[in-house]
């Protein structure tokens, strides 16, 4: 009984360490310039620990799942101490996390100083002083601070860029939730911007290098020794990290020429599971930006079609829902839509999960903490509880009026309209205010019209019967349906893509002659949509501003492959 409190209680200090690791990723994306400065170390984090959003008291299973979920070098690094670390709870926390620190550096062929492992150094040089029973949180997360800060002098990157190591502080992160959570310590605390302050801007001055790199991931099936592996494989690119499973090895790995490494590597075992990424540098994706001029940081939701280089393009701060198919959860903003509509029409069960009230809070609370204003704008009551969830937490913690929230009565497209062009209208510098009244009016402007391939997504997902949604696939009726405050209502229904295409011209005729913004949104649709609806659009209304980006994949679950949609608003002047 005892041992089982204890899995209970470690298990909910592992979902609140990686709640408050997801609300500072952003920050350690717009910070991470080593070993690359392509500014992913908060979103492989993000991905690589995201089973451990779902461990409830089941460390085992958490395991397995770590060993497929590592990205990046420091999400593989991190899987590598994690996987162990809570396989090795019966060795009490100093044990596992001398058994973790054991892997994490061993799973690296070059480790470097200034990174994650100083952290999970200092994790373990602390833990024997401290009896288990009486953890003092305050002492942990002060010596974890120093450890961290300690970074920007160990690697000339980090001196040149001025800031601390991305994957150490996102350590920090996790391991400040963890044992606030295993401690139960209640007393306000500094916030991650006061404690680490001009360490997590980057120096104008610098310039990272240019890169030329691929960042691979595989899975190699092999009998191997890691040991051996790691020897064999150092000179076949940089930053290789090497984590055992049981049926080989993941690999990460950059390089050059991926055919060539991936004809190397199948000499060592089965490659398995292979992708291939340009590494672009973090200056060119909006990383970097600062709206000086913002009087107010826009804050939306993932369920808005907003893809996440999109939000960084326009600084807006992005709340995620959950993608979760069989054991795989993945934040929707970081989960690949191929992989998504491939998944559905194999006739996998996918589903949907709304982030915790905690993480929410978490992340209202790092905004504010960020900036000195922050408007919400979120998906409509009619489709989640966020609204009342966010006023509720206003009301008890924000007696400085530095949140706002507004129901948009929106999602999808028209949730991604509203945003979209509040946040360029914010980045003038126009007033609070003039941004919250613009933000209400395109509430009232705003249009979408969501054309469906199949009803059985919306059957299996509850939005209509199964008589419907039979009878309505039996005669191969689409419907045409529109998000607003009251839900979702029926606009229509054709027969074919050609008349969906002439709805949404008819639908968009209305406002020929006026400055529109628009969002064709598409499934697994892409070339189709981009090739046949939008120049028909663009004939339609040619002065309009068009812009292709994905559905939300929240939507994309309820409504299946196939699925498309056109969202629009009038441009204000100012907002363009």
């Amino acid at each position: 009984m005892e041992n089982s409190r204890h899995r209970r209680k470690i298990a909910a200090a592992a979902i609140a360490g990686y709640e408050n690791l997801t609300v500072w990723s952003d920050l350690l994306d717009r910070i991470n310039v080593f070993p690359v400065a392509d500014g992913d170390t908060g979103m492989n984090l993000r991905v690589s620990l995201a089973p451990l959003r779902e461990c409830g008291t089941d460390l085992d299973t958490v395991v397995a799942q770590l060993s497929l979920s590592g990205r990046g070098n420091s999400g593989n690094i991190a899987v590598a101490f994690f996987r162990e670390f809570f396989s090795s709870m019966g060795n009490g926390l100093s044990g596992a996390a001398q058994k973790g620190r054991e892997q994490a550096w061993k799973a690296i062929a070059d480790p470097s100083p200034g990174t994650m492992l100083e952290v999970f150094d200092a994790l373990c040089l602390l833990l024997p002083e401290e009896r288990e029973t009486v953890l003092a949180y305050v002492t942990i997360r002060d010596h974890l601070y120093k450890a961290v800060l300690a970074t920007e002098k160990q690697l000339s990157e980090l001196s040149d860029a001025g800031v601390v190591d991305a994957g150490a502080l996102g350590m920090f992160c996790f391991f400040d939730g963890f044992f606030r959570d295993l401690t139960g310590h209640k007393t306000e605390i500094s916030s991650v911007p006061e404690l680490f302050g001009d360490t997590l801007s980057i120096n104008a001055s610098f310039q990272p290098p240019s890169s030329d790199e691929y960042c691979v991931e595989a899975h190699l099936a092999t009998d191997g020794e890691r040991d051996e592996l790691l020897g064999r494989m150092e000179n076949l690119g940089n930053s290789v990290v090497l984590v055992p499973d049981d049926s080989g090895v993941k690999v990460h790995i950059h390089t050059r020429n991926p055919e060539q490494l991936r004809d190397k590597l199948s000499l060592l075992g089965e490659v398995q599971d292979w992708s291939g990424e340009a590494m672009d540098p973090m200056i060119g994706a909006g990383i970097r930006k600062c709206f000086p001029n913002n009087r107010v940081r826009i804050m939306s939701d993932a369920a808005g079609s907003i893809p996440l280089e999109l939000a960084r393009i326009y600084g807006i701060i992005l709340l995620d829902s959950y993608i979760l198919v069989h054991d795989l959860v993945k934040p929707e903003s970081l989960f690949s839509p191929e992989q998504l509509y491939s998944t559905m029409k194999e006739g996998t069960r996918v589903t949907t999960a709304q982030a915790s009230n905690h993480e929410r809070y978490l992340h209202y609370q790092a905004a504010v903490h960020q900036y000195k204003k922050v408007l919400y704008l979120c998906t409509g009551s009619a489709f989640t509880g966020n609204y009342s969830i966010a006023v509720d937490w206003q009301k008890d913690n924000d007696s400085d009026a530095q949140f706002a929230v507004i129901d948009t009565g929106a999602a999808s497209g028209r949730l991604a309209v509203i945003a979209l062009l509040t946040a360029r209208l914010a980045e003038t510098g126009a007033s609070v205010g003039e941004v919250n009244e613009y933000a209400e009016e395109l509430t009232r402007q705003a249009e979408e019209y969501v054309f469906i391939h199949e009803l059985k997504h919306l059957v299996a997902g509850g939005r209509v019967s199964k008589a419907k949604g039979f009878f309505g696939d039996l005669l191969h009726m689409k419907p045409v349906i529109s998000p607003g405050f009251e839900g979702v209502r029926k606009m229509g229904v054709v027969r074919n893509r050609g008349a969906q295409l002439n709805f949404a011209c008819g639908r968009i005729e209305n406002h020929a002659g006026t400055a529109l913004f628009v969002l064709l949104q598409y499934t697994d649709n892409k070339e189709w949509v981009r090739q046949v609806v939008e120049p028909q659009i663009r004939k339609h209304i040619p002065e309009a501003e068009i812009l292709l980006v994905p559905l939300s994949l929240t939507s994309g679950v309820h409504m299946g492959p196939g699925t498309w949609s056109i969202a629009f608003a009038p441009r204000s002047e100012a907002a363009c």
